[in-house]
């Protein structure tokens, strides 16, 4: 049985009451425990989270294969292209949780080919190089270019759209 308690609003309109209900230890018990399942996920969801900087990987210095087998094999990438281009070059998703970073810019797309590489697709027209590999980001060309240059990558930068940009590194 639930005991409720009759409050006046004192400084308030006279006619205004307040019922405060007294609470079970049952309720309680509930409340204390959903309340600690809530802290520990909120503390968990940092640890299912994987962050990447592909700095180092967009200096130019190895293959398509290479940069796209890493992060497929890190599980930051769906090793499925989600579209191929004409050009061949094959683009990938990162995964669920995967905080993918190049040069502090957020990366929402990762795209590249290596010919006769069963890992890839061909589109229908004349590939773009014969291994190539980047990504593409949120950020205007010119701030990517000057976040390139600053770190002495020798990567193109090609503005996508507005305020969207691929890095991107080919090898002929």
């Amino acid at each position: 049985m639930r005991s409720v308690f009759w409050v006046a609003a004192f400084g308030r309109h006279p006619l205004r009451t307040h019922y405060i209900e007294r609470r079970s230890l049952f309720t309680l018990m509930k409340c204390l425990f959903f309340s600690a399942l809530l802290a520990l996920t909120t503390a968990a969801l940092p640890l299912t989270s994987h962050a990447a900087a592909l700095d180092t990987p967009l200096t130019c210095n190895e293959s398509g294969h290479q940069f796209i087998a890493d992060l497929a094999q890190q599980q930051l990438i769906d090793p499925k292209p989600t579209r191929v281009e004409s050009n061949s070059i094959n683009a990938f998703s990162p995964t669920r949780g995967a905080d993918l970073t190049a040069y502090g810019f957020h990366v929402f797309a990762v795209v590249g080919y290596e010919k006769d590489d069963p890992m890839f697709r061909v589109g229908d027209g004349e590939p773009v190089a014969r291994s190539a590999y980047g990504v593409v980001v949120f950020g205007g060309e010119s701030k990517v270019q000057n976040a390139l240059t600053e770190a002495g990558s020798t990567a193109i930068v090609h503005r996508v759209a507005p305020l969207i940009t691929a890095i991107f590194c080919k090898r002929s």
